[in-house]
């Protein structure tokens, strides 16, 4: 057979005379010579050029090489050399990176195919425990290249590298022992390693921080020169980031290991900093210690974390320094940003520290409070729209569980006798609330309304604020006007912000609705709003939002004004609007997607100022509203006033009567949904479990196709032959068959002359057995005659005289 596949592959497969061997043929030439060499010189050759052509030719080395390097690293462990190449070779193979050297030799190439190698090797369990030893090697041979393979590794398949690693004894020790060495290279790519490994794995974060990770990585920073540091101190912050996010046990190991005071010295700024500016480095190393000052106080936190958190912020003067940097000149904006967030994380909820806050002065001539600044730009149309959202923001979180700061600001609004004439925060917050700037009004407004949250007392306080409109005109509330410019202003941000501010206002306040229901117009403005049938740009929500506030205003209601009674408003509902009419424009607000993405979180974020149009706590009292309201306006009255179905209307008796029927059908719509919903069920985890089934073999078949994609890629040679021989293809053929033929004839010739040979044996055996038969029985007749000895007699002496005894026999 070796000599039919020699006389195939010198037709076929071999180059033609004086051409060079192609990359997949010298890719087999050296995954043959590592695999078979019994040199180790030539092993390490052989395995330097697999490395040198791993990046070009990737799918071909990592089809037909994985095994044979995975071999290498086991046998070959005493040399040091041959081991940085293999660990090198298989990092490239397995790379989510698509190389420059890979483009040149494909156009298209697998841009999957390092997940691919990453799975295949890692799908035997015993290989990466093989990488992991070798981090105990010292040599930066060894060393380097196997934490830049764990990191390709880790970065196609995090959660299988995860796993294998827990389990193995010691894995994680290894690679924390690594935040010690002293060669700057390998420390940092450990670093990146466990960037990637702490990434949504809540074991392996406390592993590494209880492996005091803190310390190693305050360690490198203050080593690096802290926020001055290089991009090590970055890659730090973000694992020491990783280790804190979602972790509530990691929050408080780390603030009763007194790390919160370790920070300070990040926030230190030099005195010349407008002179000596901000690197780009340095503002991306500053963005990842706020984010890390705002992990430990986040308001997704348990709230006695975020308490004890605050509380050392303020002992260890952080909060202070964070004060500082917001009043500095020279800070860049989204520096500024991201602190004014900071700080008022640092400060919600905690009365103590809005109390610091309330107190820190801006260095102005004369100095004005923070608040006061922070105001003015917020309701400047120049400054970015960040800015603003963040200015906005941290009020809000100043005012949160802040009775005494709602006060304070309320009292701005109320006319004084001090004769004071600086600008105050209500002043600013008027000013931006009437202005001409859509986004000035929405912020304004959401401010405001801050001020009234679970506070009964600032609500009926804000109704004695008067403004005068006109010069010699009597002067207006600031709620009337309010229901004035909702009515003037024909921009859509402007009035969602108004009627925010004014449902905020009027939710368990009877006075607030009465000054409201006496508004010229305002009723009829929401009345006309509610039964529109316009929907474009986002027109539901202002329909849905006119449909809560008059809802608001029938719950509340005093029955103070005549024409507006609660049983007056409900009727204007149900004829104007029409109940099935008003519930669905009440229901538009709860499914709009802002709606959804507003509750999430107090924070404001938003891309562009065209996406502010609802805010977390008006989400919150609209939850909680929207049900009382269906209730106070249900078909059935009230029956504590004596109004039964015998007392209704028959107008009312029949509606009664249609609503009845309403749910009767939709009783069973809802059973016959739930009896689909069932079987779809059924359906669902059938398909599920076929999915999975196919899963399985779909990456079985990815696994086959790279094998059989690389020995194509071998096999192209052939191809390649065939077109440059195209002249003299039909001669090769003729050729071809003409050995195949001369090897058939002389099969034939051998086989026939096997057959006289195996006759030839059968006739000699027959002789040999006849001429056997004839001696025994001339032994036999000389037993006879006594001339041989009987049969128990020697063998052996028979045996030693019988040449002896035939002459005289014959």
């Amino acid at each position: 057979m070796e000599y039919f596949k020699s006389g195939l592959k010198s037709v076929l497969g071999g180059p033609p005379p004086g051409t060079q061997p192609t990359g997949p043929e010298t890719v087999e030439k050296l995954v043959s010579r590592v695999s078979t060499s019994t040199l180790l010189e030539d092993r390490r050759d052989a395995c330097r050029a697999l490395r040198a052509l791993s990046k070009k030719y990737r799918l071909e080395v990592g089809a037909q090489g994985m095994d044979v390097l995975r071999q290498v690293l086991e046998l070959d462990r005493a040399d040091p050399e041959i081991i940085g190449y293999c660990l090198d070779t298989l990092c490239n193979i397995t790379s989510k990176e698509i190389f420059e050297e890979e483009r040149e030799n494909d156009v298209n190439p697998n841009l999957n195919v390092g997940e691919q190698f990453s799975e295949m090797f890692l799908k035997n369990p015993e290989n990466l425990p093989v990488i992991l030893s070798y981090l105990e090697e010292y040599d930066f041979r060894v060393r380097w290249p196997a934490i830049k393979f764990l990191i390709s590794l880790t970065t196609c398949k995090p959660k299988e590298v995860q796993e294998i690693i827990l389990v193995s004894p010691m894995g994680m020790s290894k690679l924390m022992d690594l935040l010690a060495e002293n060669r700057e290279v390998v420390r940092n790519d450990a670093v990146l390693l466990l960037i990637h490994l702490t990434k949504s794995n809540a074991n392996i974060q406390k592993i590494v921080a209880f492996e005091n990770a803190f310390d190693k990585l305050l360690n490198i920073i203050s080593d690096e020169g802290y926020t001055d540091g290089g991009i090590v101190v970055e890659d730090c912050l973000l694992l020491m980031l990783n280790l804190l996010q979602n972790n509530t046990s990691n929050i408080n190991f780390f603030k009763e290991g007194s790390y919160i005071q370790k920070l300070t010295p990040m926030f230190v700024l030099p005195e010349n900093l407008e002179e000596i500016g901000w690197s780009p480095q340095k503002v991306s190393n500053f963005h990842c210690v706020l984010h890390l000052v705002r992990t430990l106080v986040s308001p997704n936190n348990p709230a006695q974390i975020i308490t004890s958190c605050q509380k050392t912020l303020r002992n260890a003067n952080l909060l202070e320094a964070l004060c500082s940097i917001l009043m500095a000149s020279g800070v860049p904006a989204d520096i500024l940003t991201e602190t004014i967030n900071t700080v008022g994380e640092v400060i919600r909820g905690n009365l103590t520290n809005q109390e610091y806050f309330t107190n820190v002065l801006a260095p102005s001539n004369p100095p004005r409070p923070a608040l006061v600044v922070l105001i003015m730009s917020m309701v400047n149309e120049k400054q970015p729209f960040a800015l603003r959202c963040a200015v906005l923001y941290c009020f809000q979180c100043f005012l949160y569980k802040n009775e005494i700061g709602q006060e304070l600001v309320v009292q701005t609004l109320l006319p004084s006798s001090s004769g004071n004439t600086a600008v105050t925060t209500g002043q600013l917050l008027c000013s931006g609330l009437f202005s001409n700037d859509p986004l000035s009004n929405w912020f304004s407004a959401v401010a405001l309304s801050h001020c009234l949250i679970e506070n009964p007392a600032q609500k009926e306080q804000l109704l004695r604020v008067l403004l005068a409109t006109n010069l010699g005109a009597q002067p207006v509330t600031l709620l009337s006007q309010c229901g004035v410019f909702l009515q003037h202003t024909s921009k859509l941000q402007a009035k969602l912000g108004i009627l925010m501010l004014i449902s905020m206002w009027m939710a368990h306040c009877p006075p607030a609705v009465k000054i409201f229901l006496n508004v010229p117009g305002a009723m009829a403005f929401l009345t006309a709003q509610t039964s529109a049938s316009e929907f474009d740009n986002n027109a539901e929500l202002l329909q849905g939002m006119c449909a809560f506030i008059m809802g608001l205003c029938v719950l509340f209601n005093d029955n103070s004004v005549q024409n507006y009674s609660k049983e007056n408003l409900s009727q204007l509902i149900e004829k104007r609007v029409g109940l099935e009419t008003y519930c669905k424009k009440l229901n538009e607000i709860a499914r709009h997607e802002l709606y959804a993405r507003a509750a999430k979180q107090p924070q404001i974020r938003a891309k562009h100022s065209s996406e502010l149009l609802l805010e977390f706590e008006f989400c919150k009292l609209f939850k909680i509203m929207e049900g009382s309201i269906i209730q106070a306006l249900g078909v059935q009255r009230d029956l504590s006033n004596g109004i039964s179905e015998l007392s209704l209307s028959e107008h009312e008796n029949a509606l009664l009567l249609q609503y009845k029927d309403l749910i009767r059908d939709q009783d069973k719509k809802l059973q016959e949904c739930q009896r689909k919903y069932a079987f779809l069920q059924k359906q669902f985890e059938d398909v599920k479990a076929q999915k999975d089934e196919l899963q399985q073999t779909n990456i079985q078949l990815i696994d086959q196709h790279t094998l059989f994609k690389a020995q194509m890629s071998s096999g192209a040679n052939i191809n390649n032959l065939e077109n440059h021989q195209n002249d003299n293809s039909a001669e090769i053929i003729e050729n071809l068959k003409a050995q195949l033929a001369k090897k058939d004839e002389e099969l034939a010739d051998k086989i026939a002359e096997l057959e006289s040979y195996q006759k030839d044996q059968d006739d000699l055996l027959e002789l040999l057995t006849a001429q056997d038969t004839k001696l025994n029985k001339f032994k036999e007749k000389l037993r006879q005659i006594g001339a041989l000895p009987k049969e128990e007699d020697s063998n052996s002496e028979i045996s030693d005289n019988e040449d002896d005894n035939k002459p005289s026999l014959l």
